[in-house]
């Protein structure tokens, strides 16, 4: 099946206001957040260049990454993954994002349900609202605000490549703790801690 996606929205350049008592302004230039489909198409894009996932250092203790240039103003990083690595359970603070699997294959687990953004500690969820996907080398997916994950390598000889893109640039990170269907908030990061 072919997916068509919106091209990104080209920069806008807004008019000066002219009137006779006010003195002529600078145009403003402005462009257009990126949506859920152009992060998809960016991830997708830079995953299959071989030259640039080729220039990821890959450490077999730990996972490395590269800052990209995202599309629109957007945080985009290459990782890699080395067998066993995961990321446990976290959401984006509120950014939507898309991620593409370059090479190796990685899985994700997430909740099916919006989760609340502040006022919890614990939440006990339903056992209907977990979702596994499967992200081979050329897989991809893109994500809303409120979503709640955990990527994994589970491949216990072989790194694995990803490409991740999220907007707005993560403003935190929430990271909580699962037992069974008890999904507990233990941390908040803010950017400088990554």
């Amino acid at each position: 099946m072919s997916v068509s996606l919106p091209t990104p929205a080209p920069a806008v350049s807004v008019p000066p206001l002219r009137n006779a008592a006010a003195p002529a302004r600078t145009p403003v230039t402005t462009v257009a957040p990126p949506t859920p489909e152009q992060l998809l198409a960016f991830v997708r894009r830079t995953a299959a260049d071989p030259e640039l996932v080729g220039r990821l250092p890959l450490d077999p203790e730990g996972r490395t990454w590269i800052r990209l240039e995202g599309p629109g103003g957007s945080e985009a990083w290459l990782i890699g993954w080395p067998p066993g690595a995961e990321t446990g359970w976290h959401d984006h603070g509120g950014s939507h994002g898309a991620f593409a699997t370059a090479a190796g294959e990685l899985r994700e687990e997430s909740v099916a349900v919006p989760l609340p953004t502040s006022g919890w500690q614990s939440l006990e969820l339903a056992t209907d609202v977990d979702r596994t996907r499967h992200l081979p080398a050329g897989r991809s997916r893109a994500f809303g605000t409120h979503h709640v994950h955990q990527v994994v390598n589970a491949s216990e000889e072989r790194h694995a490549v990803s490409v991740h893109a999220y907007y707005p640039p993560l403003p935190l990170m929430r990271r909580y703790s699962r037992r069974g269907q008890t999904l507990r908030l233990e941390l908040v990061e803010r950017p400088e801690a990554w």
